[in-house]
């Protein structure tokens, strides 16, 4: 693995996003979009972490009424996000510096993202998710089915794929406070993750 992976994915994305997204299937996951907004509060604020380049998820989410904030590690993606959801505010960040006040949002959705940064950390990702999230807020992730880690080509690039298995991410869900709707792995547009819907009821997690 390359020394600063963070740095590899962003310069990845970077390079071929634009690329990677002509080709992407943005409807496969509509049916869990339209789960997450109906769980939401009419107007409420979220937060789309890894935003990629704003669509589906921000664009989604905007037509719907809602105050949508995204954050993605590559600029050129933010970049091509503030163009195609122009009523949506991004910010280039890593989801390990997530800054945001407590209690920000509605709904944290963190979709297509987690694999691409190292296993090890997202405990601490589920932990912001947990901090910035108020009280009954929703928490939407997909990852991989299984444990796993290693790099390959991707559009052309160096690509980080890294999952813990289902078993052990649910138990850091539930761990957090976390009261779990639905966890499943689903197969959408031929490929199969792993899959939670969460509800925020603690105030109480471990740092």
């Amino acid at each position: 693995m390359p020394v600063n992976i963070f740095k590899t994915v962003q310069q990845s994305y970077d390079r071929m996003g634009a690329t990677y997204h002509r080709f992407r299937d943005n409807e496969k996951f509509r049916g869990e979009l339209e789960r997450f907004s109906t769980l939401l509060p009419p107007s409420g604020r979220v937060l789309d972490a890894g935003c990629g380049v704003g669509t589906p998820t921000s664009e989604f989410l905007v037509r719907r009424g809602f105050d949508v904030t995204g954050v993605d590690i590559s600029q050129k993606m933010i970049d091509l996000a503030r163009v195609n959801v122009p009523d949506a505010t991004f910010y280039q960040q890593n989801l390990l510096d997530l800054d945001f006040p407590d209690s920000s949002f509605d709904g944290v959705i963190c979709v297509y993202t987690l694999w691409h940064i190292p296993r090890s950390n997202h405990q601490a990702i589920l932990q912001k998710f947990h901090r910035v999230l108020k009280s009954d807020g929703i928490l939407v992730i997909n990852t991989g089915t299984s444990e796993s880690e290693g790099m390959s080509e991707f559009f052309g690039e160096p690509m980080l794929w890294s999952t813990n298995d289902p078993k052990d991410t649910l138990a850091v869900i539930q761990n957090l406070g976390f009261d779990v709707l639905f966890e499943g792995i689903l197969k959408l547009g031929g490929e199969r993750q792993y899959w939670v819907f969460a509800k925020k009821t603690s105030e109480t997690f471990a740092e």
